[in-house]
């Protein structure tokens, strides 16, 4: 599933995935136990693709460290949430050892541990779909820059146009030829006009 679908809510724990829009906000389900509810407009959303964990040089996307952890558990969970705030710390050091500490706190780094095990756990997280998604993305974006750059077609746009030129055209109606207007002879011994 691709991560801009999963969402956390402030104020709830766990993850949702978005399945439904509403006039004032959206409707989502648990990933936990499937249950629905609405989210009003007032909550605070985020959906996992748009966080970022501070590193001392940059941000680091969400996705990316959850590939970390994917990679250094063989795409088994990681260590448990509920641990010692000082071995989550470690594990989150090991995973991304150039965090920001001062501007990323334990309760972070166990809200990560606890999403991405959730993820793992729900089979809701394959490293591989998100890359695919995340390159689909960039392509297409890549494509909409070129075409406003130099005002080419995108290869969609170029196929439709080639479909369409290939396209076996109607056959235009023969051409009539023209007709000349043959007056009718007049009839002997009756008036002429004008004479």
């Amino acid at each position: 599933m691709a991560l801009e679908q999963i969402l956390s809510v402030s104020g709830k724990s766990g993850l949702y995935k978005l399945v439904g829009q509403m006039k004032n906000g959206i409707i989502v389900e648990s990933i936990e136990d499937g249950k629905r509810f609405p989210v009003h407009g007032s909550a605070k959303v985020s959906a996992l693709e748009e966080i970022s964990i501070y590193t001392d040089t940059e941000e680091v996307p969400l996705k990316d460290v959850f590939k970390k952890i994917y990679d250094k558990e063989k795409g088994k969970q990681g260590i448990s949430h509920k641990e010692d705030s000082k071995k989550v710390q470690a594990y989150f050091a090991s995973i991304l050892p150039d965090y920001d500490k001062e501007r990323v706190y334990a309760s972070d780094m166990t809200k990560v541990i606890r999403w991405y095990n959730l993820l793992i756990e729900f089979n809701a997280y394959d490293p591989n779909e998100v890359d695919e998604a995340a390159e689909a993305a960039e392509k297409e974006k890549a494509e909409e820059a070129e075409t406003k750059k130099d005002g080419t077609k995108t290869p969609a746009k170029k196929a439709a146009a080639k479909k369409k030129a290939d396209a076996p055209k109607a056959k235009a109606a023969p051409k009539k030829a023209p007709t000349t207007k043959v007056s009718t002879p007049r009839k002997a011994g009756g008036t002429q006009r004008g004479s």
